[in-house]
């Protein structure tokens, strides 16, 4: 009488598979807090260098605010075609007479 063989163990069981995300939303609030922290460091950069190198300044220039219309120009026009069209078609240097003459009359406009 042979003896029965043995029982086999019990196989153990399966690993559970890693979680698949949170969908949509998970990636989505991933990418916002990616933006926001490179937000942050371009800020945090942008100091750095404000730091080093001084404030950056701007400056707002408003030009002919309330002013009449510009008739000035106008008496040097003629002065101011000749100088455009001498530049047009030699060298700067050719065309100094024509630069004096501009600079002559808008001096007694």
């Amino acid at each position: 009488a042979a003896a029965p063989p043995p029982a086999a163990a019990p196989a153990a069981a399966p690993a559970p598979a890693p979680a698949a995300g949170g969908g949509m939303m998970s990636g989505l609030m991933g990418s916002m807090m990616s933006g926001m922290a490179t937000g942050v460091g371009m800020s945090v950069a942008n100091r750095a260098v404000d730091a080093v190198m001084g404030p950056r300044q701007t400056e707002v220039v408003h030009r002919h605010e309330g002013a009449p219309a510009a008739a000035a120009p106008a008496a040097c026009q003629l002065q101011q075609d000749q100088l455009n069209q001498c530049m047009q078609t030699k060298d700067a240097a050719s065309c100094q007479f024509y630069l004096d003459a501009l600079k002559a009359c808008q001096q007694t406009a």
